[in-house]
């Protein structure tokens, strides 16, 4: 390795970055060398002296004692060791309790509550096409009282990023969530598609009645991990979207039916009008329809053409215009 380092040198490259290439630290190169020889590495055969105040096996042993009596038995060392404190005993501080319980493996869940469950990333979703995959969810729309607000109901096409339902509530219910689903995929012509629908882990998309709507339309679930909103990116996305357009009534709603007009008004512009930077500036009625090909193939022609008559303007290759053919939810990341 030192040769290596050393032949790197030699042609030019800098000592602590060709240290660093080969996995060590300057540092560790300057101890192999002494006096223009290279010794072992000591680390492993060096002589550690025990720390002066380490506690020794029986004062270890009185916590885990201590630890183990019933009237201890469920409490951290947390309240361990105030309450000791509190009867005039000192043995060791809350870390040193820690410590030793986890090197006995005891430091695990000593109440009665539940232990911390694991989630696992959800199951990565890919759609090449439209009505494939859909993602929802729930946001506050504010009335003009102050703590007062509206919730907006939202279902997404994540491969063409239309609006394929909306609705607005004066509450969360699994009730307008299911009535809102079948409406959508009655709509989209997509009852018993193998559709996929992604949300988070809310009361409504848990509820009892969603979810037995889901079962009658054939729609299969799939959720977000709790308190992780990037499970859920599209329609996070979409809703900072629908509150920094420019039309965004920063006073709030005056009542509900205001809120659901300026809701119409707003879809109705996405879908149609506005151009998605995620789909190659086309619109998302577009892309659903299965228009954009045709679109993106024609601008493309147009830069081809431009190009060819002022080539000295492009001094890379022309903007890309091709057609996204797949869309995916969570995927996976790649092994390095």
């Amino acid at each position: 390795m030192v040769s290596l380092i050393d032949e790197a040198v030699a042609n030019g490259a800098q000592k602590n970055e060709a240290s660093r290439t080969v996995g060590i630290t300057i540092r560790t190169l300057q101890r192999w060398r002494v006096s223009g020889a290279i010794v072992e590495d000591k680390r492993p055969t060096a002589k550690r002296p025990e720390p002066s105040n380490k506690l020794s096996d029986e004062e270890q042993q009185q916590i885990i004692d201590i630890c183990n009596e019933p009237e201890f038995a469920d409490l951290p060392p947390n309240q361990i060791v105030p309450t000791l404190a509190d009867r005039g005993i000192y043995i060791a501080s809350e870390s040193t309790f820690y410590r030793v319980l986890k090197a006995r493996n005891q430091l695990v869940n000593r109440t009665r509550s539940k232990s911390m469950r694991k989630y696992h990333k959800p199951k990565a979703q890919m759609a090449d096409g439209a009505n494939q995959v859909w993602t929802w969810d729930i946001s506050h729309l504010p009335g003009k009282v102050k703590g007062h607000h509206y919730y907006l109901y939202m279902i997404l096409d994540i491969f063409s990023r239309k609006i394929v339902g909306v609705e607005v509530h004066d509450q969360e219910l699994g009730e307008y969530a299911a009535d809102l689903l079948q409406r959508s995929t009655w709509s989209e012509k997509c009852v018993n598609n193998d559709l996929v629908l992604h949300s988070d882990n809310g009361a409504p998309m848990r509820s009892f009645t969603m979810r037995a709507k889901m079962q009658d339309l054939g729609v299969i679930t799939s959720y977000s991990r709790p308190r992780v909103s990037n499970d859920n990116p599209y329609s996070e996305s979409l809703f900072k979207t629908v509150k920094y357009c420019p039309q965004w009534p920063v006073d709030g709603f005056g009542n509900i039916e205001e809120a659901r007009l300026w809701v119409d008004n707003f879809v109705g512009w996405y879908n149609t009008e506005h151009k998605h930077s995620g789909i190659k500036y086309v619109t998302p009625e577009q892309r659903h329809g299965g228009l954009d090909t045709k679109i993106l193939n024609k601008r493309e022609e147009v830069y081809k053409k431009a190009r060819s008559k002022n080539p000295n303007r492009w001094s890379k290759n022309c903007r890309d215009w091709g057609f996204i053919e797949k869309v995916y939810l969570n995927p996976e990341k790649e092994a390095a």
